[in-house]
């Protein structure tokens, strides 16, 4: 195991509590006073104390506890012990606790994003949100993390009424411990044989024309950012991320063109989206951030995000008793409004991005404009509904 540094200096509980989080690598810190003991700091801001003794010649590292448990009067007291029984000859008859051989999860959460979740998923940030559901295991080596420990993180998430929510936690550690399996940092995965706590149900709920005009109206009262960002979102048929991290440069307002790079979907693959002139008008009545390349923002250096409070506000729009909704229905509201209107199941795939295997191969990689007519008279149809129901 590598680390940051080693430094020395005369520990104090003031010097203990205010030692910052390791960057990228655990550092350790010498006593002054005790020789041998230091305290190890951990990527999590955890401290624990070993000591080092040459038994028969021979170094070892033998572990203390972790602070604040052990108090650093406790720390050196034991250290000393230890010393002690080395002159003596009597080392052997105390007990070693063994080291972790390991980095924790907590450690180990962050090397996995930025090492695999960044570099080939769009959605990493989700997936760093939900292994943090796992923070009460977070100072375990992972190597010794069990079946059970996992298990009953995932009962306490079903326990407050969240049960699909376990299912992502799940989902996440176990592409997290397949990670390690891969790397050889665990031998195996100990919840490879975990099954998905629960049984989930294909969401099939739609937007009724009286909750898209609650929502529209909604709308005109949020304002900036968060009002024509929802009305972007109902009018596009786009994903949340793919609206809310819009770039003025993906935009040709002139043409109505949004042009999604390949980095920024699902799918990895450039996507066209003819804009209505609904859609148009509301992007050119948006002021811009100086210097911001972010349609929909608040600090000009990143695009929105707090959709959970924005699920809230929209909430108390909605008449009482309306069912629950997700920001996805939006999307499936828009397909199954376009599929209403009669365009045909292949251009509604086209306008929202999915893989139908009408179009494949050569076209599907270099054609960026394939169904682009189509596309356009789509969404256009969409809009143009919308603006009826929003007449009533």
């Amino acid at each position: 195991m590598s680390y940051d540094i080693c430094m020395k200096q005369m520990l104090t509980t003031k010097s203990l509590d205010a030692m910052p989080p390791a960057t990228t690598k655990r550092y350790e810190v010498r006593d002054q006073k005790v020789n041998g003991l230091h305290v190890r700091v951990s990527t999590t801001g955890a401290k624990v104390f070993y000591t080092l003794v040459r038994p028969n010649g021979s170094r070892r590292r033998i572990k203390i506890g972790p602070y604040p448990v052990v108090s650093l009067a406790d720390a050196r007291r034991r250290a000393m012990e230890i010393a002690r029984d080395v002159e003596l000859g009597e080392f052997e008859k105390t007990p070693e606790v063994p080291e972790a051989s390991a980095d924790t999860l907590g450690e180990m959460i962050p090397k996995f994003i930025e090492l695999h979740a960044k570099p080939n998923t769009k959605d990493w940030k989700r997936t760093e949100s939900v292994l943090h559901k796992f923070d009460g295991l977070k100072d375990r080596p992972i190597d010794q993390i069990r079946r059970q420990d996992v298990s009953k993180v995932l009962d306490g998430i079903i326990a407050n009424g969240t049960p699909t929510r376990a299912n992502r936690a799940l989902s996440a550690i176990k592409k997290l411990m397949n990670w390690c399996v891969m790397r050889g940092d665990i031998e195996t995965s100990p919840v490879a044989l975990l099954r998905p706590p629960t049984r989930e149900v294909q969401r099939d709920r739609v937007l009724s024309d009286a909750e898209i005009r609650a929502i529209w109206q909604h709308s005109d009262a949020e304002d900036y950012p968060f009002g024509p960002f929802l009305k972007l979102l109902l009018i596009s048929g786009q994903r949340r991320s793919e609206v809310a991290g819009m770039r003025w440069s993906e935009l040709n307002l002139d043409e109505g063109i949004w042009e999604l790079p390949a980095n920024r979907v699902k799918n990895a693959r450039l996507h066209i989206v003819p804009l209505p002139v609904q859609a148009v008008d509301i992007l050119r009545g948006l002021h811009r951030f100086l210097d911001s390349d972010f349609v929909f923002t608040t600090t000009g250096r990143s695009a929105i995000s707090g959709f959970g409070r924005l699920k809230e506000r929209v909430d108390t729009a909605l008449p009482e008793g309306t069912p629950d909704w997700r920001f996805h229905d939006f999307r499936r509201t828009a397909s199954t409004g376009m599929a209403k209107l009669g365009v045909m199941p292949h251009v509604i795939d086209a306008v929202t991005n999915h893989k139908s295997g009408v179009v494949s191969g050569v076209g599907a990689t270099y054609n960026r404009y394939t169904y682009f007519n189509e596309k356009r008279e789509a969404l256009a149809q969409w809009a143009a509904h919308i603006d009826e129901i929003l007449r009533g």
